[in-house]
Order: C-alpha cells, then structure tokens, then sequence
C-alpha cells in the first residue's frame, strides 16, 4: 500500500476515532499529496520516495512554528503544532541516534577524502542523500563541522 494510499485510510480511523488533532495533520499531509500529485509533470503519479519528502518537510516546519510559538509565550499553540508534528514522524523511517548518524558520517568522509572543513561541501552533498529522511540536515552539518573541525 503506497503512502498515499495509507494516509487516505489512517484519515478515516480519525473520523471514526474522533481524534481531531490526528485529523487535521492527516488533512493537511494529503492535501501536498494531492498538490504533488496534480502539479505539472506529475503524471496524477506520487511517490512514496516524493511523499516521504513532503512529510518531512511539514515535520520541519511543524517544529519551526512551534518554537516561534514559545518565543511569543504561547505554549498552547505550540503543544497543538508540535501534536501534528508527532502524527506525522509516524509515517517517516526510524531516526538515526547521534551514534549511528557519526558512524555513517566518518565512512562517508572517508569516502570522499575530506580532510578539513573546507570539504564540507562535498561531505554534505553525499551525506543529504545518503541519509534523506533519516536524518535532519541541521543534525547532519553539525556532526559534519564536528568531525572536521
């Protein structure tokens, strides 16, 4: 079952379930979707691979306006903001620890032959697509500076 597919059904156990914050992160997950799936080009086509994409950049923006939300003082918000964000991290893969996401790091700087910070570039490049979706990218340039600098 495509991801698309397991929104659609996981949007009516939310109905059923009465669960409304659920229901609004799933809403607004599968209207991307259909934006995604209507674009030009798109085909009336949307990949798991595409889909994964748009989920963890709503994920993102979800813990940006949540923090913008308790710089202004209004917890409410973001208790609201940061249980959307929670529904959504389900449908992603399994994080990598801090840990696993070293280790993978120093194989791809071994890799590529980076030696200083100035071949962070091209850890980076590597690193973004190696380790899309599991792993946040400001996790990623940290680590990165960390293990060259």
């Amino acid at each position: 079952m495509s991801l698309f597919d397991q929104v659609s059904k996981d949007i009516v156990a939310a109905m059923k379930a009465k669960d409304k914050p659920r229901l609004e992160a799933l809403r607004n997950v599968k209207k991307y979707f259909l934006e995604a799936k209507t674009a030009p080009g798109a085909n009336d086509e949307l990949t798991d691979d595409a889909a994964l994409k748009i989920i963890a950049k709503l994920c993102k923006q979800g813990k940006d306006t949540a923090a913008l939300y308790v710089e202004q003082n209004r917890q409410d918000l973001a208790d609201d903001e940061l249980a959307q964000v929670s529904v959504l991290e389900e449908y992603l893969p399994k994080q990598l620890t801090a840990e696993e996401l070293e280790t993978v790091l120093k194989e791809i700087i071994a890799a590529t032959g980076a030696t200083s910070g100035k071949d962070m570039g091209k850890v980076m490049g590597v690193a973004t697509k190696q380790l899309a979706g599991k792993a946040e990218g400001k996790a990623i340039s940290a680590m990165v500076k960390q293990l060259l600098g």
